[in-house]
C-alpha cells in the first residue's frame, strides 16, 4: 500500500512538473511574442510618421489572416477559359493582396505578417534610387532565404554582407561578354539536337507536315545542357539527375505549407514530414555535385579551358580572405554556389524561352521577321549558323525577348531587407523593414509604358531600353542595383540563339490543347506547359 501510494506521489510529481513546463515555455512564449510585436509596432510607426500607410494589423498575426483571405476569394474566381494571353494581368490573379492593398494605399505602403514589417515600393523613382545604392546595407531577407536553403545553400544568390559580394566577385567573371560570346557555339551545339529531335517527331506524324510539340520541358532540358556544357564542361546526360533533383526540391519548397514566401515557420520540436524529404533530396543533390566535382579535380584544364567550376576549385583551395575562411568550408563553397548556377542559370531562361514562343505563335508576322534577319546575317560560309558575332546583330530577336520579360518576368519579386538602417530617395528604412517591388506591376504601368503597355509591341525596344519607355528604371526583369542578376549577359546571349535557331527551323502556333495559366513556383512559369504546332519551315 505504501509503494502504491509513493508511485502514484512520484506520478503525480511527475505531471505537474510537466505541466509546470508547459506553463513557463508558454508564458515565455508571450512574453517574447509581446516584446517582438512591440519592437515591430515601432518600425511601422517610423514609417507611419514618413507618411506612409498600410492595412492595420492583428496581434502576432499582422495582416497574414487578411492576405489569406484576400488569396482564398481571388482562388475562387474562375478566369474564362480562352482568357488573353497578352493583356491579362497575372498579378491580380497570383498575387491579389498586394494589389489589393495597393489600389487601396497607392505605389507605397507598409504591412505586416507576423512580426516583420513590410514596405512595397512600386513607385519608379524609388526603384531608380534603389538601383543605384551601392552598399551591403540592403541584402536578401534572411527570414525568406533561409527557407531556400536546402536549394541554394549560402552561395552567390542567397547570401549577404561582405561573403556575397566576396563570392560575386569570384564569379561575375565568367558571366563577363567576351567570355559570354565564346559560348556561342557550345550553345549551338545544345540546341540542334533539339531541332532534330522535333523535325524527327512531325516526320513520324501520319502526313509527315506538323506535329504537336510539348515544348517547356524540353526548352528547361535544353537550357540546362546549355549551362552545363558551358560552365561546368559535361553535358546535360551527366548532370540530369542534379537538375531533376533540383526541379523536385523546387516543387517541394514551394508546395510546402502553401505559398512559401508567406507561410509561418514550423513551431513544432520535430521536423515534419515534408521537411524530412526536402532534407533528403537536399543530401542527394550536394553529393551528386560533389561527385561531380571530385572527377573535375582528376582532370587537368589548361588556363584556356577554365570554365566556373573550375573557377570555383581553385578559389576554394587558394581563398585566403577573412571571407573565404569564415564563412564557409570549401567543399561547401563549391557544392552551394554550383547549386545556384545549375538552378538560376537555366531555369529562368527555359520558362523566357517559353513565354517566347507562346508570344511568337500568336504574333506569326515576329516569327517571319526574326527569320529573314537570322538567314541575313547568320550565312556563316554557307552554314546557316549563329556566332558570335552574327548573335550580337539578331536585333528583332533582341526586341521579342525584351518584351516577353516585360510582360512575362520570370522573377516576380525583386526583394531585400534593410540590414542596417538605410536612406532609400525620401525614405529612411528602419533596420529590419523588408522591402518588396512587384516586377510584373512595374512592367505593366500605363504611366511609365503609355495606353499600350498590356499589347505585345517588341518594336518599343527598337532604340534599347533607355528609349522604350518613359522610366527606364521601370524595367527590371533581372532585378536592380548592386545585385543584378550577375547572369544577364550569360541569359540574353543564350535566348538569342535558343529563339532565333528554333524559328529558323519551323514555323508555329498554339496548339488547341494549350492552356494559358501562369502559375507562381519561386517563379512564373506556364502552369500547364506549353503545347505548339510546329511545321518545318521548308514545307510551307
Amino acid at each position: 500500500m505504501e509503494v502504491s501510494h509513493l508511485v502514484s506521489s512520484s506520478s503525480s510529481s511527475v505531471v505537474i512538473s510537466i505541466v509546470a513546463g508547459l506553463v513557463l515555455v508558454i508564458v515565455v512564449h508571450l512574453y517574447n511574442s509581446t516584446s517582438v510585436w512591440i519592437k515591430s509596432q515601432r518600425v511601422k510607426r517610423k514609417l507611419q510618421e514618413q507618411g506612409i500607410k498600410g492595412p492595420p494589423p492583428s496581434f502576432i498575426s499582422g495582416n497574414l489572416n487578411e492576405m489569406q483571405l484576400i488569396i482564398q476569394r481571388e482562388s475562387k474566381r474562375k478566369d474564362p477559359p480562352h482568357a488573353d494571353v497578352v493583356s491579362q494581368d497575372y498579378t491580380s490573379t497570383l498575387f491579389p493582396h498586394l494589389e489589393h492593398w495597393r489600389k487601396q494605399y497607392g505605389l507605397v505602403y507598409t504591412y505586416t505578417l507576423a512580426f516583420k514589417q513590410h514596405l512595397y515600393v512600386n513607385e519608379p523613382e524609388l526603384v531608380k534610387e534603389m538601383n543605384h545604392l551601392n552598399t551591403l546595407d540592403l541584402g536578401r531577407p534572411p527570414y525568406m532565404s533561409k527557407k531556400l536553403a536546402p536549394l541554394l545553400g549560402n552561395g552567390v544568390v542567397r547570401s549577404n554582407g561582405p561573403f556575397w559580394a566576396h563570392q560575386r566577385k569570384l564569379i561575375a567573371q565568367e558571366f563577363f561578354m567576351d567570355k559570354v560570346k565564346g559560348m556561342v557555339g557550345l550553345m549551338v551545339e545544345s540546341v540542334v539536337p533539339l531541332l532534330d529531335k522535333w523535325e524527327e517527331k512531325i516526320k513520324a506524324q501520319g502526313g509527315g507536315m506538323e506535329a504537336e510539340i510539348e515544348v517547356h520541358e524540353d526548352l528547361r532540358s535544353l537550357t540546362a545542357d546549355m549551362i552545363s556544357r558551358a560552365c561546368f564542361g559535361s553535358s546535360y546526360d551527366k548532370g540530369k539527375q542534379i537538375f531533376s533533383k533540383l526541379r523536385t526540391l523546387q516543387t517541394a519548397i514551394s508546395n510546402s505549407s502553401g505559398n512559401y514566401l508567406f507561410s509561418a515557420a514550423n513551431f513544432g520540436f520535430l521536423p515534419t514530414k515534408k521537411e524530412k524529404e526536402i532534407k533528403r533530396v537536399e543530401k542527394e543533390i550536394e553529393s551528386l555535385i560533389w561527385g561531380t566535382v571530385q572527377e573535375r579535380e582528376l582532370t587537368q584544364c589548361s588556363r584556356e579551358d577554365k570554365d566556373l567550376m573550375q573557377l570555383l576549385l581553385e578559389a576554394s583551395v587558394n581563398d585566403d580572405t577573412k571571407e573565404g575562411k569564415d564563412k564557409l568550408s570549401s567543399k561547401q563553397f563549391v557544392v552551394d554556389n554550383c547549386k545556384n548556377i545549375y538552378f538560376a542559370g537555366h531555369e529562368t531562361t527555359a520558362i523566357t524561352a517559353s513565354w517566347c514562343l507562346v508570344l511568337l505563335a500568336l504574333y506569326p508576322e515576329w516569327q517571319s521577321r526574326i527569320r529573314a534577319e537570322y538567314s541575313a546575317f547568320c550565312n556563316n560560309g554557307g552554314l546557316i549558323i549563329p556566332d558570335s558575332d552574327s548573335v550580337s546583330r539578331l536585333k528583332s530577336v533582341k526586341m521579342v525577348i525584351h518584351e516577353t520579360l516585360r510582360l512575362y518576368p520570370p522573377a516576380a519579386f525583386v526583394s531585400r531587407e534593410a540590414l542596417e538602417e538605410t536612406q532609400v530617395g525620401n525614405i529612411l528604412v528602419p533596420k529590419g523593414v523588408c522591402i518588396w517591388t512587384v516586377i510584373s506591376t512595374l512592367h505593366r504601368d500605363p504611366h511609365t509604358w503609355g495606353s499600350d503597355v498590356n499589347e505585345f509591341r517588341p518594336e518599343r525596344f527598337a532604340d534599347g531600353v533607355s528609349k522604350a519607355c518613359k522610366f527606364p528604371q521601370a524595367y527590371i526583369p533581372f532585378g536592380v542595383g548592386p545585385r543584378l542578376c550577375l547572369g544577364k549577359n550569360f541569359a540574353m546571349v543564350q535566348l538569342k540563339v535558343v529563339i532565333s535557331l528554333i524559328v529558323s527551323r519551323f514555323q508555329f502556333k498554339l496548339s488547341p490543347n494549350y492552356t494559358h495559366s501562369p502559375v507562381y513556383r519561386m517563379l512564373v512559369e506556364p502552369g500547364y506547359g506549353v503545347a505548339i504546332i510546329a511545321q518545318k519551315v521548308e514545307d510551307r
